[in-house]
């Protein structure tokens, strides 16, 4: 029997924050040496439960947010420095403190630098490029409300520096979305210290600017969107076309999703992430040419599988990026680029989101059904019955869509890895008798975590999981970090102003 606890019970999020406004008043108290008010903020990480990669494809997700999250506090200072410093999982590197200027951001004059030449000051010096997701922040509020006939920035804001703290606890790299959780607690941060109120999705839009064009990392805009408007114990769903909340699902009695980190390091701007994307934009162009324009709105997952099977023979298997320039010019996505000299695989990247989206749509309605036959036999029982039972045949089908997606994670897009798909293998060894239904890899794939499906009831299942935190940390000698319990978004926990000492 283990004698490790790998899942334990994680920080709630109020009890998190004031963690952080003593860590503002306390250790940290130095860098806020202004006499502006400070204004704070909180986003979550978040587990891609079913959907993943196809959200630039406009697939349907399903994202939880979890209980691992960023705070920032944001000062105004009267002269046009940016202090900034991180407290938290390491950096790759990165120095702990970064102090920046407005010049980075504006020409004099307070006239906006162009995007690209703020994205080369801000990410050159590789010790400093982690501050990009939070100056970045700042350059694209300032965008937003500049003058446009003039280019200029509002002088309100566009004159003042600021001291910034974040602090994290959710880990980089492993594919939970550490990326997505500073900048939504930034930009919320920001927004409630400028005095500033854009729509919630906008908010969420200005995050994804950042890391698009700023940091330079070509991801969907799911990440930002669960960050922001996520739910506690619910998964969100969005349809990414571009941003459609759908709503927010309980998850049903009984049902527990948990993450298990690979310790192997993910990275959305990594070529095997990168190749299937630009895959997937591949094939959506040479479908659209073939088929007269469908589907028009640049979204793959307007195609259900059978319409897409229409064409699919009609998308190479493999092809170089030269080639493809040659036959079918550019992409119809300007942040994803292709490399002339690397080979791609259109047919399959373009194949993964149609068929994942429809395997979200599936795990969607088995969520619902599970809900409503629970409520069913909740309301027929008398007061001295037990609670209903699993249902087992809603959550094992669920799980093995679950188990489907992984496998076409490392089949059709390469972005599985050895050790996940161990974590995969041994949850799945373990299975339904002992309470476990279903596995996958999240996010960007090509290492991070591991998504399970289990019985949250059944002490089993939580013997079950730790037996395979410790076959896995025997079979690999890493520690694997483990994700329990969910929060709520930035936007439901909403921006707080931090009082001092």
């Amino acid at each position: 029997m283990s004698e490790t606890v790998w899942f334990e019970a994680p920080m709630r999020a109020d009890d998190q924050w004031e963690k952080f406004e003593a860590l503002v008043r306390g250790d940290c108290s130095d860098l806020f040496d202004s006499v502006a008010p400070i204004a704070g903020a909180r986003a979550p990480g978040r587990l891609d439960v079913m959907g993943g990669v196809a959200d630039y494809s406009g697939s349907m997700v399903l994202e939880m947010p979890i209980a691992q999250a960023a705070c920032v506090a944001w000062q105004w200072r009267s002269d046009r420095k940016l202090r900034i410093r991180s407290i938290g999982p390491d950096k790759d590197g990165g120095f702990p403190s970064v102090d920046l200027s407005l010049d980075d951001l504006l020409r004099p004059g307070g006239f906006l630098r162009p995007i690209e030449e703020v994205h080369e000051r801000l990410t050159s010096e590789v010790h400093n490029r982690w501050a990009a997701y939070v100056a970045g922040c700042y350059y694209v509020m300032l965008a937003a409300y500049t003058k446009f006939s003039e280019g200029r920035a509002d002088m309100r804001a566009g004159e003042l520096g600021a001291n910034i703290l974040v602090s994290s606890d959710v880990p980089p790299g492993a594919g939970v979305s550490s990326s997505a959780a500073i900048e939504v607690a930034t930009m919320h941060a920001l927004n409630e210290a400028a005095g500033i109120h854009p729509s919630d999705l906008t908010l969420a839009a200005w995050c994804q600017r950042v890391e698009n064009s700023i940091v330079g990392a070509p991801c969907g805009i799911m990440d930002q969107v669960t960050a922001a408007l996520g739910r506690e114990d619910s998964l969100l769903v969005l349809r990414c076309q571009p941003h459609d909340v759908l709503g927010h699902q309980r998850t049903p009695p009984g049902w527990r999703f948990v993450g298990i980190d690979s310790g192997v390091k993910h990275s959305v701007g990594g070529r095997a992430y990168t190749k299937a994307r630009v895959g997937a934009f591949m094939g959506l162009k040479i479908v659209q040419l073939e088929s007269g324009g469908k589907p028009r709105q640049n979204y793959l997952c307007t195609l259900s599988p059978a319409e897409f099977n229409l064409y699919r023979d009609m998308v190479p298997h493999e092809i170089t990026g030269q080639a493809y320039f040659d036959l079918y010019g550019r992409l119809p996505d300007p942040v994803t680029i292709v490399d002339a000299g690397e080979t791609y695989r259109p047919r399959d990247c373009a194949e993964h989101p149609v068929l994942e989206n429809d395997r979200v749509k599936q795990f969607f309605g088995l969520m619902q059904l599970a809900s409503a036959r629970y409520e069913e036999l909740d309301e027929a029982r008398s007061a001295t019955e037990p609670p209903p039972a699993l249902d087992f045949d809603c959550i094992s089908r669920a799980g093995g869509l679950m188990y489907e997606s992984h496998e076409s994670y490392g089949k059709r897009l390469d972005l599985g890895c050895a050790e996940t798909d161990l974590i995969v293998t041994m949850v799945k060894a373990r299975g339904r008798d002992r309470g476990l239904f279903g596995a996958k890899i999240t996010g960007g794939g090509a290492g991070g975590t591991v998504a399970v499906l289990c019985d949250g009831e059944s002490k089993e299942s939580s013997t079950a999981l730790n037996e395979v935190c410790d076959e896995y940390f025997k079979s690999t000698g890493i520690a694997p970090r483990t994700f329990v319990g969910s929060s709520p978004g930035a936007l439901a926990f909403g921006a707080r102003h931090i009082m001092r000492g």
